[in-house]
């Protein structure tokens, strides 16, 4: 039994130590701007379906839109390397318990958050990828696959409002805040003030859309009615005032992208 105590607090200290590298950190900074370029053009595009362009406003959209760019599959490899080192931050972080004011069940939810998030930028660096509405639908037809399907996929969209609700909590509640180091930032820290805010609340309103179309799908035994994050926004462009309500959470959007950028400099990485 003390070997293995020891051998575990062994592990611990090499995961801090791993953690608390200069190079690891520095990384992993560079995963939330990745994470802020992503949302960025989705912001964008999701601008343009507002004036009726065509577009695909999800992560699969974007990553497409980045690898066409001048220089785009190089930009992908760099977000590629920032976010598997911001997983791998994430993992020991959960292992360790180092993050000030998160759990390890939070910090484990964001490891696979942006484990995911690698494994799909990944493939779009290679020159593959996916199409991100047809990768839900198949998700949820095989959980309405299983024993008490539609109750499955109901509770992933319960879920998934709950997180979109948070979301909105934490950016009106300025609990972002807690995240970041911005004393002394002056000018600088108010307009991270700002764009956590109203950036926060619109990704929590477009979360919250897309888990209502989990419900929907529940309720009609319908894996097609589920969508991702391009269903949500063409969702709400289909609403009364849509277009200005996709404008207001496309803006939205790009400002939770220049949050992250912020982020990727004022985050507090385990101190």
């Amino acid at each position: 039994m003390d070997d293995v105590e020891q051998l575990g607090q062994e592990a611990a200290q090499t995961a801090e130590k791993v953690a608390g590298n200069r190079w690891v950190e520095r990384l992993a900074r560079g995963g939330y701007a990745a994470a802020g370029l992503i949302h960025v053009v989705i912001g964008g595009i999701a601008a343009q379906v507002a004036f009726g362009r065509g577009g695909e406003a999800d992560q699969s959209g974007a990553l497409t839109s980045l690898r066409g760019a001048p220089a785009g599959p190089v930009l992908l490899w760099v977000c590629v390397v920032g976010l598997a080192m911001l997983a791998l931050w994430y993992a020991v972080a959960t292992a360790t318990g180092s993050v000030p004011g998160k759990t390890r069940w939070s910090t484990a939810a964001l490891t696979l958050v942006y484990a995911a998030l690698t494994v799909t930028t990944f493939g779009f660096a290679r020159g593959g990828g996916s199409d991100g509405e047809e990768r839900t639908n198949d998700i949820t037809a095989i959980l309405m696959g299983l024993p008490a399907g539609r109750l499955l996929v109901a509770a992933t969209g319960a879920v998934i409002v709950g997180v979109g609700v948070y979301h909105v909590y934490k950016g009106l509640s300025l609990k972002f805040l807690e995240d970041l180091r911005t004393s002394g930032a002056g000018a600088a820290g108010k307009a991270v003030r700002l764009v956590g805010t109203v950036g926060y609340a619109a990704k929590g309103v477009v979360l919250s859309v897309v888990g209502v179309l989990f419900a929907v799908a529940a309720v009609q035994a319908d894996p097609d009615e589920a969508g991702g994050l391009d269903a949500a926004l063409k969702a709400l462009a289909g609403q009364p005032f849509g277009r200005t309500l996709l404008v207001a959470v496309a803006v939205g959007l790009v400002l939770y992208g220049l949050y992250c950028f912020a982020r990727a400099r004022y985050a507090r990485m385990g101190d």
